[in-house]
């Protein structure tokens, strides 16, 4: 009995703690992941660099760009922030 009076606070911490921040990194983890799954071509994206950028093709590992009118390249999935919304 007296081991459980000292574990308990233990686990309660650790259960606020996940409930606080594990949990909601992993969600957030999840909507980032399927909102990268759910660019097409044409979609302007925000990198990681804060550039915004127009896909042109979507691959496995890799999107490619277009920057402007004359420059384009490829960026990694991993650098996408998040979808680009015209504030006009």
């Amino acid at each position: 009995m007296e081991i459980l009076s000292q574990i308990l606070p233990f686990v309660f911490l650790i259960a606020v703690m996940y409930f606080v921040i594990i949990r909601p990194q992993n969600q957030q983890a999840k909507k980032h992941k399927a909102m990268v799954e759910a660019l097409s071509k044409g979609d302007k994206i925000v990198t990681t660099g804060g550039l915004v950028v127009e896909i042109k093709k979507v691959e496995d590992q890799y999107f490619a760009v277009k920057f402007n009118n004359d420059t384009e390249g490829r960026l990694v999935k991993d650098a996408v922030a998040r979808k680009y919304e015209d504030e006009a």
